[in-house]
């Protein structure tokens, strides 16, 4: 299944593209199936329908865990590194992380947990939530994990739009320095949300909880009284097996449906062949299981390998800049997958703390979450792969399910910057606004996929037509990715940033919509307006123009207050980097506000605003400008 050379890579690309339904068999038949399937695709992208490996039955959890107990029980499956680094780490061997999710498992079906329900995951980065996620695809429970960051009313839209029976939650969280409630966010989201009847709890930080008669149950308690054993239930290749969300243009996030068979092949294939990873490696993806990068290539893509995958319950900076170099010895680990933002926080710390690191463990690192700047690429290349690291820049998104466009580790040429050349089975294509197909190289255009891949989202939950609308309305008969991208005179592709209004916020994508009405909702905020602007570490920041009713007495404070209502209703994550108050915004005639006018000011370029004679009160932008920050 692995490539193993750049002319290989060519041959098995062009097959892909010449024949997916065979290509993809052949990979399909590496696993374990307990019914073959009957067909390979079935697709359409007008509907859309997307199906594969139609017919075939199987669990994703024999293929992470059973199928590798007769020859590796006692291999390591998942590196536990807690946040403080005088406590132990923990490893849990394959036969150890199979008893312990087949245990959960049947907690869940104790209390009533069946298949098709969905349950919302809400821990901290411990071994538990990896457990968790297995347990629910375990008995074909659709799992619907959220980040620990998140408010309570984020928790809450998600618990409500999924319908969740279950929450599987902790007393806190440690992050950093921080001690975080967990058990108290998931109380406040619980009062408004009437499908959940059971929440389970993991002791991680003794944070004093309430717990409910008949509602809340001890983690500890209850994986006591039941076996270590149970029967994975059989599931269809196309039943789901997770939700997750993720923010749109517009206000409410989307739930990105994907199925058990296509995306168990698809993480496999992708986690094999861009890490290339070979057996006994240590991976350490430094994601959250919060987010797609998480759930593919720390949970599914390296288990469903047979690898060993590290999770780390901390933060790069904690309890110094050289955290993350210090997991790398000490886990002597191989594989090294982070992203931009955390590669350009710690080079501004300069090299203090990562002289005395050996390092020599690395093979090959990976860049995940957004474009790498040139930079940034550099320094990882020279300071951390000291120079003989292949350096992986993947391109993808929580509804790809694994990565698209990457180069394969050691295998095809890197360029710096550039996320490079699409995965066998994925036809990237460049179109104009009009959705006309830009040929040849050295052009840029909206990037569209045009064939579907084993793990392409199914559907939005609950909401098919907006699944329909957001990526496949656009250019029709092609999926659209919202990303804009360059193709060089080498076929390389170069992603440069949305073209909708989603910005991409440490790797987060976070709705513009989203921003603005948690803003909105302060008292004294008549309108809002975001935009993205360069940020040295985030690469992009978020910068609020708001109108309020009366000029604010205390404009610091009000920021303060303002930041502190989103961080409410949102979460930390989309606190905006910059306010400015103004009197109005840049709004046309119909009354759409112009935020390129509005961009550019953000971004400080104001030499070139464009014609603004055909705005309702051109003065404002005047203002604006006077005002920037």
């Amino acid at each position: 299944m692995k490539i193993s050379s750049y002319e290989e890579y060519k041959e098995v690309y062009q097959k892909s593209v010449d024949d997916p339904e065979g290509f993809w068999a052949e990979v399909g038949q590496e696993f374990q199936w307990r019914k073959p399937w009957k067909r390979v695709l079935d697709w359409n992208f007008d509907e859309p329908n997307v199906k594969w490996f139609e017919g075939g039955k199987m669990n994703i959890t024999e293929n992470a865990l059973d199928r590798h107990l007769e020859e590796n029980a006692n291999k390591p499956a998942i590196i536990w590194e807690p946040n403080d680094p005088s406590d132990e780490a923990v490893t849990l061997t394959y036969q150890v992380l199979y008893d312990r999710v087949c245990s959960l498992a049947n907690v869940l079906k104790k209390y009533g947990i069946k298949k098709g329900d969905r349950v919302c995951i809400y821990l901290p980065m411990v071994p538990e939530l990896a457990i968790a996620v297995l347990a629910c695809a375990r008995i074909g429970a659709i799992h619907s994990v959220v980040f620990g960051g998140f408010s309570a009313k984020s928790i809450s839209d998600r618990i409500n739009d999924a319908g969740c029976k279950m929450v599987i939650t902790s007393d806190g969280a440690y992050r950093g320095p921080k001690v975080i409630p967990m058990k108290e966010t998931v109380d406040h989201a619980l009062e408004s949300c009437p499908s959940v009847e059971r929440v389970l709890v993991l002791t991680r930080t003794r944070t004093p909880v309430a717990m409910l008669k008949g509602r809340d149950l001890w983690w500890e308690d209850e994986v006591k009284y039941v076996e270590a054993k149970c029967p994975a239930e059989e599931m269809d290749s196309e039943d789901v097996l997770f939700i997750l969300y993720t923010s749109g243009s517009t206000g409410k996030p989307k739930g990105v449906v994907h199925t058990c068979g296509g995306y168990m092949v698809y993480a496999t294939y992708t986690f094999q062949n861009v890490f290339q990873y070979e057996p006994g490696e240590v991976h350490f993806c430094t994601a959250d299981i919060g987010w797609i990068t998480g759930h593919s290539y720390i949970v599914y893509g390296p288990l469903c390998s047979g690898a060993t995958s590290l999770m780390f319950e901390g933060v790069p900076t904690y309890p110094d800049a050289g955290r993350l170099w210090d997991i790398v010895d000490k886990h002597k680990v191989n594989i090294l997958y982070t992203a931009p933002t955390a590669i350009r926080s710690l080079m501004s710390f300069g090299l203090q703390y990562v002289k005395d690191h050996s390092l020599s463990s690395l093979k090959k690192l990976g860049s995940v979450g957004e474009p790498i700047n040139e930079e940034a690429w550099h320094w990882f290349k020279e300071n951390i792969g000291k120079g003989s690291c292949p350096i992986v820049d993947t391109w993808w998104q929580t509804e790809n399910g694994g990565i698209l466009i990457s180069g394969l580790a050691g295998i095809t040429p890197e360029k710096a910057t550039y996320a490079t050349l699409p995965l066998p089975g994925v036809q990237p294509v460049l179109v104009d606004e009009n959705g006309n197909e830009l040929e040849g190289t050295g052009v840029s255009g909206n990037l569209c996929i045009k064939f579907p891949w084993p793990g392409i989202i199914r559907t939005t939950y609950g909401d098919h037509e907006r699944c329909k609308q957001t990526y496949f309305s656009t250019y029709p008969g092609k999926y659209f990715t919202g990303d804009g991208c360059l193709r060089d005179e080498n076929g390389f592709y170069r992603i440069t940033g949305r073209v909708d209004d989603v910005l991409n916020v440490s790797g987060h994508r976070i709705g513009t919509a989203e921003v603005e009405n948690a803003i909105n909702m302060h008292l004294g905020v008549v309108e809002s307006a975001i935009v993205g602007f360069p940020h040295d570490i985030k690469g992009q920041g978020i910068y609020a123009f708001i109108i309020t009713e009366r000029k604010p007495a205390e404009p610091e404070m009000m920021r303060k207050d303002i930041s502190a209502t989103v961080a409410q209703i949102i979460g930390p994550i989309a606190k905006p980097d910059k306010i400015q108050f103004v009197s109005g915004l840049p709004k046309t005639r119909s009354g759409k506000i112009m935020r390129r006018i509005l961009r550019k000011i953000a971004e400080g370029d104001v030499s070139n605003l464009g014609d603004t004679s055909t705005l309702l009160d051109p003065s404002v932008v005047d203002e604006i400008k006077a005002g920037a920050i």
